[in-house]
């Protein structure tokens, strides 16, 4: 079955700890870079002593001595996920994979959900036939670097792991249930679709924090896995 990991985008980790306290058998928690700023890696040493998985969304895109040093410092602090952007280079993918070892995995962000085909041409400079074709190519490059997975919208899924075979990680955002907004995110898939095209870990952040009832919105994702 495909893990659910909660994604924390909240104002301060006091918030995040109170909400994960509340969300029945939580296995996995998202820190993306806002909330990493201003909590730093205590937050993570709480979350992984209430015996929660962190999921460190930093999407890191630098050189690669760099890369492979954030890496290493995730991994001592006992994250169990982390991302590095695709567009990074093998050089850069290697190491971070080679730093990661075998308690850490690194998966690569192929398109971000905010993109679509005019976005990408836009910043590659060139044409792109569709997001797809991208993500595939960047999906197979980071294998190929060593990487555990990829991050990638639920419209790509399917043809990811069709392209990729039954192993890899493919970690989905944008995930809504049935009648939440998109919001900023442009490819969006529920749960159940998710699923069945292959993802193995969704995450889910504003349609759970920013509930009227965060914990009946948890409870009917919980559900819609099963």
């Amino acid at each position: 079955m495909a893990e659910l990991i909660v994604a924390f985008d909240l104002p301060s980790g006091r918030d995040a700890l109170a909400l994960a306290g509340r969300l029945p058998g939580l296995r996995w928690a998202k820190v993306g870079p806002v909330l990493y700023n201003r909590e730093g890696p205590s937050l993570i040493k709480e979350f992984t002593q209430r015996g929660i998985r962190v999921f460190l969304d930093l999407k890191w895109h630098d050189i690669p001595n760099i890369v492979a040093s954030a890496v290493t410092a995730a991994r001592e602090l006992g994250v169990s996920l982390t991302t590095v952007h695709c567009l990074g280079g093998r050089a850069m993918l290697t190491a971070a994979a080679t730093a990661a070892g075998q308690d850490l995995a690194v998966v690569g962000v192929t398109v971000l959900t905010s993109h679509d085909a005019a976005e990408l041409e836009s910043i590659l400079g060139r044409g792109v036939p569709d997001v797809g074709f991208e993500a595939e190519r960047l999906g197979r490059a980071a294998l190929h670097a060593g990487l555990r997975g990829v991050v990638a919208s639920g419209q790509e899924l399917g043809l990811l792991r069709e392209a990729l075979g039954p192993e890899p990680l493919i970690v989905v955002p944008g995930v809504r249930a049935p009648g939440d907004p998109a919001g900023d995110q442009v490819r969006t898939i529920e749960p159940a679709e998710a699923v069945r095209r292959g993802a193995t870990h969704l995450v889910v952040g504003r349609p759970i924090t920013a509930a009227r009832d965060p914990v009946a919105a948890y409870r009917r994702l919980v559900e819609a896995l099963d």
